[in-house]
């Protein structure tokens, strides 16, 4: 994919006319903190298209990016630890489901992102499993791989690759921009 263009449309918390658009969508998920806004802005080479935030939680909706003129990046907001209530929790958990399960919404692709140096968490592996269910086509990117010693690389991407057996890996980093040219590749097919 080679991306030309990128703009911020609109976020939202539930049904909204812009699902109806008949573009495309690539869905990026994963827990609060792992990169998710800065792997977009990576990849479309903004750095404040997506907000992001050393702060877990920061996004609360369902933030759409017209990319090309035809397809959508969809931020979803992170699942997880965060700084958020209870009650704020449960909601984004529930309008994390909603856009993957109602059948509502159909992505193209799910990237579902993992900090590197975290290793797949209980919350990870459950979205996994639900990306299987659904029978949704993802990528797995594990981010973060520029805060890891080169001396723990090696075991760090074992314990992934051993847990998501048969699961492709792409290694990222929004600082270094390893893994960026793979993960456009994969996001062409």
């Amino acid at each position: 994919m080679d991306i030309k263009s990128a703009k911020f449309v609109k976020g939202i918390v539930g049904q909204n006319l812009i699902l109806d658009r008949e573009l495309p969508q690539i869905a990026f998920v994963g827990r609060s903190n792992a990169g998710k806004s800065s792997i977009i802005n990576t990849l479309v080479g903004k750095k404040d298209l997506a907000i992001s935030s050393s702060t877990p939680g920061r996004t609360l909706q369902i933030n759409f990016f017209l990319i090309n003129d035809n397809t959508f990046f969809v931020d979803l907001p992170g699942y997880g630890y965060s700084k958020i209530s209870i009650t704020q929790a449960e909601k984004t958990r529930e309008m994390i489901l909603w856009y993957l399960e109602s059948g509502e919404v159909a992505p193209k692709k799910v990237v579902l992102i993992i900090d590197a140096n975290v290793g797949l968490t209980k919350f990870d592996l459950e979205m996994v499993e639900l990306l299987n269910e659904e029978h949704l086509d993802y990528i797995v990117v594990a981010n973060k791989i520029d805060k890891i010693k080169p001396s723990e690389l090696s075991k760090k991407k074992r314990a992934i690759t051993d847990v998501l057996k048969g699961i492709d890996v792409i290694y990222f980093s929004t600082k270094t921009k390893a893994g960026k040219g793979e993960l456009l590749a994969k996001l062409s097919s």
